[in-house]
C-alpha cells in the first residue's frame, strides 16, 4: 500500500502547498508583523513582494501605506490574491496599492515592473531559490536599498556571518561587499504549513552608501570569491591557481590565508590588485 501524503491547504483558501515550488505557507500573523517591520519604508515607494502565497506577510506591508507588488509563480496563489484577497482587504487593497504579477522572480526583468525607481523586496522566500534571489538582488543593487525576508536558518546565518567564522562564504562577501547584513531573528517550523524540517531566519540587508563606488567589477569580485570558496579548506595560492596570476603578487601575505579568514575589504582589494593587472 501506497504511503498516505497529506496536502497542505493554507487556511482552508484553496491554496495548496507544491513540493516543487518549495512552497511552505507562512501562517503566523505575529511572525508577519515582525517580518513587514523589518523594512524602514524610506528611501522608496514601492515593495516587490516575492511569493506572497495566500497574502499573509502581504496584508501587514500594505498597512504601512506603500504600494505592494506580489511576484507569484503558483497560478492557485494568483487566483486567490486577484480575487478572494483584494475582498477580504478592501480597506487596504485597490488598483494604486497592490498588483499582482505571474511570473518567475529569477527570469522576470524587473525593469519591466519599476523602470529605473527604487523598491524594496520582501518575502517568506522559497527555499530551493533563495540564494538565487540574494543573487539577482545584488545584481540589482543600484535599484534595491532594501531587502529583508525569511530564509532557511542556515542561509540567512550565512549571509550575516563574518569573516573566520564556519559559515562564512560566497554569499557572505558578496552581499556583504553592497549590502550591511543583519540576522534579526529566528522562526520554528510550527508557524508554517506545511512544517519544514528545519528552523527559519529573517534577515535585513540594508544597501551601503558607497556601494557603487568599490573599486572592483561584481563579476570578477564573484569569479575570484567563488574559486576561492569551492575549495575553502586550500589557501588562495592553490585554490587561485588557474587564474595564472603573476609570481609576484602570489607571493603576498593574503595568498597564505583560506578563505574564511579574509574579510571583505581584503577580498575587495585583491580583485581590484588583479583587475589592474588584466587592464
Amino acid at each position: 500500500m501506497a504511503k498516505y501524503k497529506p496536502k497542505y491547504t493554507s487556511q482552508d483558501k484553496g491554496v495548496t502547498a507544491k513540493k516543487h515550488l518549495g512552497q511552505h505557507f507562512l501562517k503566523d500573523d505575529t511572525v508577519a508583523v515582525r517580518i513587514a517591520d523589518c523594512l524602514t519604508y524610506k528611501g522608496y515607494d514601492q515593495v516587490l513582494e516575492i511569493g506572497p502565497g495566500t497574502g499573509v506577510l502581504t496584508k501587514h506591508v500594505l498597512r504601512k501605506n506603500i504600494k505592494v507588488t506580489a511576484l507569484e509563480l503558483d497560478s492557485e496563489s494568483v487566483e486567490y490574491l486577484t480575487t478572494s484577497f483584494p475582498i477580504e482587504h478592501a480597506g487596504l487593497v485597490n488598483d494604486k496599492t497592490f498588483a499582482v504579477i505571474e511570473a518567475d522572480f529569477l527570469k522576470k526583468d524587473l525593469s519591466d515592473i519599476y523602470g529605473d525607481r527604487s523598491y524594496a523586496i520582501i518575502g517568506n522566500f522559497p527555499y530551493n531559490i533563495s540564494t538565487q534571489i540574494v543573487f539577482k538582488t545584488i545584481e540589482n543593487r543600484e535599484h534595491i536599498p532594501e531587502f529583508g525576508g525569511m530564509f532557511q536558518k542556515e542561509v540567512a546565518q550565512r549571509i550575516c556571518a563574518p569573516h573566520g567564522s564556519k559559515t562564512y562564504g560566497i554569499l557572505s562577501v558578496l552581499a556583504q561587499a553592497y549590502y550591511h547584513a543583519e540576522y534579526i531573528f529566528t522562526v520554528g517550523p510550527e508557524v508554517f504549513n506545511p512544517p519544514p524540517r528545519v528552523d527559519s531566519g529573517v534577515l535585513l540587508l540594508t544597501r551601503k552608501e558607497d556601494y557603487d563606488q568599490l573599486p572592483c567589477s561584481y563579476a570578477k569580485l564573484r569569479q575570484v570569491v567563488k574559486l576561492a570558496f569551492q575549495q575553502r579548506r586550500k589557501t588562495l595560492r592553490n585554490s587561485l591557481k588557474t587564474m595564472n596570476l603573476p609570481d609576484g603578487m602570489r607571493e603576498k601575505e593574503i595568498f597564505n590565508l583560506r578563505p574564511e579568514q579574509i574579510s571583505v575589504p581584503m577580498f575587495v582589494e585583491l580583485v581590484q590588485e588583479i583587475e589592474a593587472l588584466e587592464s
